[in-house]
């Protein structure tokens, strides 16, 4: 048994860079003929910790995979849509539990247990609805809890536009707006996150959405407008009690107050979510009342919000066609309709990548870059488990969405085809175009909090549209080729360089960017990588694609900057996949050949797969039905990574 332990832990630390990003390993009917029980892997994995640190430490990092947005009937909106799921089964799906949909059937993550995941219920009368709809709760006897409960879906939408325009609004109802509920609510699910966090297993974090909404002039009360939510995320210590919309609807206050609890040693970050429906306001030029950035603004808005997310159910916010005329993919789950309306969001001031790019602009006048963010992605589930995949979609609210006739990918009333049907306004305009997406991944030493915040904290993150895809980047000016094979290439690009989420200093050589990717094994094999490159003229955000690595031994045209199809296609009759086409892994090394050494640059990865069906074409497959005539039958699954950030010396 001695010499299998000394073996397999040579075989551990030898490996110790690859098995982080998951290409390699060595088991033990590989490396050695004594056979290992699993006791004996596990005083293995414990003797390569030195106590302080959990099994599987590893100083050159490991990829985690998580979900920090995800609702229980604790929000109001959740509640409304017949939600009854609790923090507890947040806690339970992610560890890979079944939990009870709203419509009745039983929902089971996809894959692997998640490594990470937070409970994020509104803030604004967070576990009020609960007591509106409790006989035994005083709140229950009031008039505005009277006929808001049920399943109709006009009853519930009126339920939801009355509620969610206080919100909007920050004037909270004063007979239902009950402190003690609110803060013992939060309190309860700070104390359930702590009770199911497993350092080494599951990492749980306290927090909660901030869900301010730009009403952009608009009088009415419902809660239409722009999205400006913001996940608070607290790293350990949690406050009695939390900041909502109810004490300010300015997200500026929201950093002020973080601000107080880090003075009081609770370290938090805020993560602005789904910015493609903001209409205009998330990444807005001006303050939230409309004044001029300055230097204290941009460095607070910064220091508060390091990541942001870049993808999630109600669509991605990368970029958007208008924005990206040249990007091929720039299409991708695209959604444009404000909260609970059919108003067009405005697309400038919306989306992530123009972010980046006025970013370095503000950075020349303010001293201090406030879009200098990480990528995450999230699922913003409201029952409590994210579907992430295409193949066992779920979608979002609750009752409203949980069938496929509901959620508009199948012809209403049994219909088998289109023609004819009165179509559902809400499916339509909606939750047809809402996605299976996202999760967040995280580079970090450990599975625990310390690590894995940490993590977001120096931007070493990338979001997935859903498939657990590994990545990494690197930035640097000591990189050469033969590295890409080097055994040890891990812990050499982060001596010689930075990871994603890094800067690199002025210089009169282009950087080398090494980057590489691994497909997740459960989804379709990759077709390229392509690194996105943005800056700012001094007049108007710019942007470059370059296709930077190939599959099925394609090269990049330097002309285009493009690879060749690799004739990769999906077959609609039954959603089958090439089988023969893209990569299980593409690895590169890459050098801007347009590099300006006094332009100050963003550079991000992202990662495409083969075509395969959306989740509309699956349901319509399942249910023997015509697949829906608008909606887009296939998609390319993707990862971004977070940036990494050229900065001159002028």
């Amino acid at each position: 048994m001695k010499t299998a332990l000394n073996s397999l832990k040579a075989c551990l630390i030898f490996s110790t860079s690859l098995v982080a990003l998951g290409i390699a390993s060595c088991t033990p009917s590989e490396k050695m003929t004594d056979k290992v029980s699993d006791t004996a892997k596990e005083m293995v994995d414990n003797a390569l910790t030195d106590g302080t640190k959990t099994a599987g430490y590893d100083a050159n990092k490991n990829v985690y995979f998580g979900d920090l947005h995800i609702h229980t009937k604790n929000s109001f909106d959740a509640y409304i849509f017949n939600v009854r799921s609790t923090p507890d089964d947040v806690y339970r799906f992610a560890k890979g539990e079944s939990v009870r949909h709203p419509s009745g059937f039983d929902i089971k993550i996809g894959g692997d247990p998640l490594d990470f995941v937070a409970a994020t219920d509104h803030g604004a009368y967070m576990g009020i609805l609960p007591q509106l709809n409790n006989p035994d709760s005083p709140l229950s006897k009031l008039e505005i809890a009277q006929g808001m409960f049920g399943t109709d879906p006009a009853a519930i939408t009126a339920a939801f536009g009355k509620i969610g325009g206080s919100v909007r609004s920050g004037v909270p109802y004063e007979e239902i707006y009950d402190r003690e509920i609110i803060d013992s609510t939060w309190q309860n699910a700070v104390a359930t996150a702590d009770k199911h966090y497993t350092p080494g297993k599951l990492t749980t974090f306290a927090a909660y959405e901030y869900t301010a909404v730009s009403t952009q002039g608009r009088g009415d009360n419902s809660f239409i407008g722009g999205n400006l939510h913001r996940n608070v995320v607290f790293k350990d210590a949690a406050p009695k009690r939390l900041f909502s919309t109810l004490d300010s609807i300015n997200p500026e206050d929201l950093w002020t107050w973080m601000d107080g609890q880090r003075a009081e040693g609770r370290e938090v970050m805020a993560i602005p979510h789904n910015s493609n429906v903001s209409d205009g306001e998330m990444f807005a030029a001006k303050k939230y009342y409309g004044e001029e950035f300055d230097t204290a603004y941009t460095a607070q808005r910064i220091k508060n919000e390091p990541i942001v997310e870049m993808t999630q159910v109600k669509g991605t916010s990368e970029t958007h066609p208008a924005l990206s005329p040249n990007d091929e993919w720039a299409n991708f789950e695209i959604y444009e309709l404000l909260l609970s309306s059919e108003v067009v969001s405005k697309i400038k001031g919306s989306y992530i990548r123009e972010a980046l790019a006025n970013g370095l602009a503000f950075e020349k006048t303010t001293g201090t870059n406030p879009y200098k963010f990480g990528l995450i992605g999230a699922s913003d589930s409201h029952v409590v488990g994210g579907a992430f995949d295409e193949k066992d979609y779920w979608s979002k609210v609750g009752i409203l969405d949980g069938t496929a006739e509901g959620r508009g990918s199948v012809p209403p009333g049994g219909a088998k085809s289109w023609e004819g049907v009165k179509r559902d306004p809400n499916a339509e305009n909606w939750f047809s175009k809402w996605g299976a997406s996202g999760l967040a991944a995280v580079w970090a030493e450990e599975n625990t909090r310390e690590a894995i915040y940490d993590g977001m904290a120096r931007k070493e993150t990338y979001a997935t549209s859903g498939p657990r895809m590994k990545v990494r980047m690197f930035g640097g000016y000591n990189y050469d080729a033969s590295l890409l094979d080097d055994t040890d290439m891990v812990a050499k690009a982060y001596a010689g360089g930075v990871p994603m989420g890094g800067d690199l200093a002025a210089s009169d050589t282009a950087p080398s960017f090494l980057v590489w990717a691994m497909r997740d094994p459960r989804n379709a094999p990759l077709q390229r990588l392509q690194m996105v490159k943005v800056w700012h003229d001094g007049t108007s955000a710019k942007e470059m694609l370059y296709d930077i690595a190939c599959s099925d031994g394609g090269a990049v045209d330097p002309s285009t900057h493009r690879c060749p199809d690799n004739g990769a296609s999906v077959d609609l009759s039954d959603c089958s996949i090439s089988a023969d086409k893209g990569a299980p892994e593409l690895k590169t090394l890459w050098q801007d050949p347009d590099f300006d050494p006094k332009m100050a640059a963003s550079y991000y990865v992202r990662v495409l797969e083969n075509p395969t069906c959306r989740w509309s074409t699956w349901d319509a497959l399942k249910a023997g039905v015509e697949r829906h005539p608008d909606l887009q039958p296939t998609l390319q699954e993707r990862a971004y990574t977070s940036p990494i950030w050229y900065n001159p010396s002028n």
